[in-house]
């Protein structure tokens, strides 16, 4: 039974409890970014946690509730679009976060696990909504743009896929880092091509 020193050090914020919490969580991203969902252990999550597995066991007795927890509690490393005003700059800015959060697990192992159908669909379904999440901010963006005049009438999607599809590709390759200069440029291409290529009414 745990005593009560334990207990209140589960309930206290940035306690041992929390620390130790948030090195599984870490460990875990690491591992299912490494391996893949099928792949990572609970032996090896408490190994570079450095933690005994008892603690990874007690936490999560479900190995899908801990890839859940994992990704959820690293959501932030895919950014998000701000709004400050300025439509160039604030999408200049989400090229930027997204090219810097290609190279952490937190990606690796999202993308793994929504490929992820047949071996843990419920961690499937919370990569999808993590995905959605960034999707929708993305939308309330334009919508803003939109309305404020900033831009015409426009697919949200599609605007997302032009501008976010280079930064992977110049990140995937690793021939040349990702710079800003070259966010300006991507984002500055597909405004133009979207104000030339819609119809004034």
């Amino acid at each position: 039974m745990a005593s009560t020193a334990d207990r209140t050090s589960a309930r206290r914020p940035g306690g041992r409890t929390a620390r130790v919490r948030a090195q599984i969580l870490a460990a875990t991203v690491e591992l299912v970014a490494r391996d893949g969902i099928a792949g990572f252990r609970y032996e090896e999550v408490a190994e570079l946690a450095g933690v005994h597995k008892t603690s990874v066991y007690r936490n999560w007795p479900d190995r899908e509730e801990l890839v859940v927890e994992a990704l959820l509690q690293y959501v932030d490393d895919l950014g998000a679009v701000a709004d400050t005003g300025e439509l160039r700059r604030d999408l200049v800015d989400f090229l930027m976060t997204i090219a810097e959060s290609l190279g952490k697990p937190t990606v690796r192992a999202l993308e793994l696990a929504t490929q992820a159908t047949h071996d843990s669909p419920a961690v499937r379904r919370a990569a999808t909504r993590i995905l959605e999440g960034r999707a929708a901010a993305m939308r309330r963006r334009v919508d803003l743009a939109i309305d404020r005049g900033e831009l015409p009438p426009v697919d949200y999607s599609l605007l997302g896929e032009m501008i976010s599809g280079p930064v992977h590709l110049i990140v995937n390759r690793g021939l040349r880092p990702f710079t800003r200069a070259d966010a300006e440029r991507i984002v500055d291409v597909v405004l133009a091509g979207i104000r030339a290529t819609t119809p004034h009414t």
